[in-house]
């Protein structure tokens, strides 16, 4: 184990360090982990960091982070085992050469299959859900395996029955026969629109849930908050439902800018949005005023 950068791990980029960083490369070494977890250690399982904003403070806690060993992806007929750590822009390429069709949406999500079981990551009409048999978890206190099937996991919008101290080892997807030419194409088009309608730079994808039946990007840029600033935090011009944090920001910055955009879009819709965002070593206070998950 080893302190380190947690904040810089995350495709936001601001934020401060945890007390411990662990790389677990087998089955193994996170057997080890597990049993040299306190039981009252913080954890939290990071993948690539698309869905987390640090707070400068930091992160009094370890933060458990997959090799590429479980990475691995198993295509057999119609159905692919999955890592937990495995990309999902790389799955969605894989099964699409295998012949499947049914994940394609996932090519421009640039996070993991656990993080991916965790918030039931979707986009282009279709999420995990929908191609989830079943999820084999480790719990990060015993040590102990489950395997569980898509009914259990209690898949919702941006949300699953996925506990903070347990990390994803892999998911059996179902997926459907599929010509490889017109997945590529599919996978073409979603890559292209992703670059005409959602920014680059430092960012960690929607900031907020849709409400029900409207969008959160319209409501914000409803509410002039578009190219709106707060130090080194900016909603983006191009999206308004994404924030980009400058070189060498201020993960604070990050979430003032999020109070002030929900704070205005109440004041002007009367809608109160909620962070799709992960908030770590963020205030008790901010985190319930943010509606966010820690």
């Amino acid at each position: 184990m080893s302190a380190g950068p947690f904040g810089a791990r995350t495709t936001l980029r601001v934020g401060g360090e945890a007390l411990e960083v662990v790389e677990v490369d087998s089955l193994t070494d996170l057997e080890a982990v597990c049993s040299s977890l306190g039981a009252e250690t913080p954890v939290y399982v990071l993948g690539n960091g698309s869905n987390t904003l640090v707070a400068d403070a930091g992160f009094a806690g370890v933060v458990l982070h997959l090799g590429q060993s479980f990475g691995e992806i198993i295509v057999e007929g119609t159905t692919v085992r999955v890592g937990g750590a495995a990309g999902l822009p790389v799955i969605a390429r894989r099964s699409v050469e295998a012949g499947l069709s049914g994940f394609e949406w996932a090519v421009g999500v640039p996070g993991t299959l656990g993080g991916a079981v965790a918030m039931n990551a979707g986009g282009h009409g279709s999420d995990l859900a929908a191609a989830v048999v079943e999820v084999t978890t480790m719990n990060l206190r015993s040590g102990e395996q489950t395997i569980r099937g898509a009914g259990e996991m209690e898949f919702a919008y941006r949300r699953s029955a996925l506990r903070s101290d347990e990390v994803v080892l892999s998911a059996l997807l179902q997926l459907e026969p599929g010509d490889p030419e017109a997945g590529r194409e599919r996978l073409r088009e979603i890559v292209r629109w992703r670059r005409e309608h959602q920014p680059g730079g430092a960012n960690c994808g929607s900031v907020f849930t849709n409400p029900p039946g409207d969008s959160a990007g319209r409501l914000v840029e409803a509410a002039g908050l578009r190219g709106h600033r707060h130090g080194s935090a900016e909603v983006s011009k191009k999206h308004a439902n994404f924030i980009q944090a400058a070189e060498g920001g201020s993960a604070d910055d990050v979430l003032a800018l999020m109070l002030e955009v929900v704070e205005a879009v109440e004041k002007g819709s009367g809608v109160v949005l909620h962070s799709e965002v992960r908030l770590v070593g963020v205030s008790d206070e901010i985190a319930q005023r943010l509606g966010g998950r820690r």
